[in-house]
């Protein structure tokens, strides 16, 4: 056993005892907890040190999981520094390493030393969304005759099912460009990062696909994701976006798999 209770008092309140021996891991700045102690009741600061230093490493290693392209964007050193403020600040709730990391987009656009690199926290996002489509439920998306079974005097009273793993990530940089440049380990040519890009997440299939949305697209998606019909969602979308191209957005919704089922509403 690497640390044990100290004093060694089987009535002892397991749920104190955890308590005070995992508040001071993540921080290197807190005193080894006085209730831990090694074999024979001996000091323990050396062993909780490594034991401290190991779960700090294993979520940081848990984070590089998730954001492979911002790792890859910062480098490797930049990117385990500002992991680790990231624990020490935000530590983990669930006992599941691949929930760990939700805040961590938020952070990084508050992170002092990432501010160079505004677009970085969008890019984190695209990630994170990533990982929770793999991990979203299966479904059949929706075939595209659906849409041709229609009556075309009632296609503007459908409402649409979402995928289960249908995202959408907005962002005022080119998120998309640059996290599909550096997913992979191809040299990454110029990006012009201030050209504003939204990003449709879905799984069809077995695999996350991740598109840019044409204009509009993302107002669009938004609307029909929480019910609105299609009429009402194209007309809200076409007076944000004057260049919202009706048919184009049907096209990719459909081909991407972004909802599964559609209804017919009440005729007005």
């Amino acid at each position: 056993m690497l640390l044990e209770y100290l004093p060694r008092d089987r009535a002892q309140d397991r749920t104190s005892y955890a308590a005070a021996f995992s508040a001071a891991l993540i921080n290197p700045d807190r005193d080894t907890p006085a209730i831990v102690a090694g074999p024979n009741g001996k000091a323990a600061v050396q062993r909780y040190n490594v034991y401290r230093n190991n779960v700090t490493v294993s979520l940081i290693d848990a984070l590089a999981a998730v954001f492979p392209a911002v790792e890859r964007i910062t480098g490797v050193e930049f990117f385990r520094a500002m992991a680790r403020f990231h624990i020490r600040e935000t530590p983990p709730s669930s006992p599941l390493l691949f929930e760990y990391g939700r805040d961590f987009p938020a952070f990084i656009e508050h992170y002092e030393y990432a501010r160079a690199m505004p677009w970085l926290a969008d890019t984190a996002r695209i990630e994170r969304v990533w990982l929770d489509a793999y991990h979203a439920a299966d479904a059949e998306p929706l075939p595209a005759e659906a849409l041709a079974s229609v009556p075309p005097e009632r296609l503007g009273e459908i409402t649409f099912t979402p995928h289960p793993a249908t995202r959408i990530v907005r962002s005022h940089y080119a998120a998309v460009t640059i996290f599909a440049a550096n997913r992979g380990t191809e040299p990454v040519g110029k990006i012009d990062a201030a050209i504003a890009e939204d990003a449709l997440i879905t799984r069809p299939d077995l695999d996350v696909v991740v598109r840019r949305l044409p204009a509009g697209g993302a107002s669009f998606l938004e609307q029909l994701i929480t019910g609105e019909p299609l009429g009402a969602a194209a007309v809200a979308a076409q007076a944000m976006h004057p260049d919202f191209d009706l048919p184009l957005n049907l096209k990719g919704m459909i081909e991407a798999g972004t909802f599964t089922a559609i209804k017919i509403g009440e005729p007005s």
